[in-house]
């Protein structure tokens, strides 16, 4: 994955998350393995802030973004969420994902490349449409 900006976690993000990783590891849930791989390496080289001090323009869990593909120029809003709250239809991507891996802890206006199942893709952050930590959501 190649990101072009520093990637912010809040500790609660990073606690949760965390405890994610813990939790397919321990109930050894092979077919997740190389998505909890990356999210590990996204939290290992992540800043990590409270709460209360990230920058109301990074994608935390729970954001919703709209995003635009730059090789198809296609435009999207997702919003990132917990496995057992992935709904496609709705536009909530599970973290496990590789697009959401991708994009979180991740300030508007970046680009981001990372491999999807189909190939190379790259991402650019357009627009935070709703971030919980900025709308006085810490938990």
């Amino acid at each position: 994955m190649i990101k072009e900006a520093t990637i912010y976690i809040t500790e609660t993000d990073h606690d949760r998350l965390g405890a994610l990783v813990q939790l397919i590891r321990d109930q050894d849930q092979r077919k997740h393995f190389e998505y909890i791989n990356r999210l590990e390496e996204e939290l290992k080289f992540a800043e990590i802030v409270p709460s209360e001090d990230i920058p109301p323009d990074v994608i935390t869990m729970r954001s919703k973004a709209r995003i635009q593909d730059l090789d198809t120029g296609e435009q999207a809003e997702y919003s990132l969420v917990f496995p057992t709250e992935a709904n496609s239809h709705e536009g909530k991507i599970s973290i496990l994902s590789p697009l959401a891996t991708a994009i979180l802890g991740i300030k508007c206006g970046a680009t981001v490349e990372f491999e999807a199942p189909s190939r190379m893709r790259r991402v650019k952050i357009l627009d935070i449409l709703h971030q919980p930590e900025s709308a006085g959501n810490f938990s």
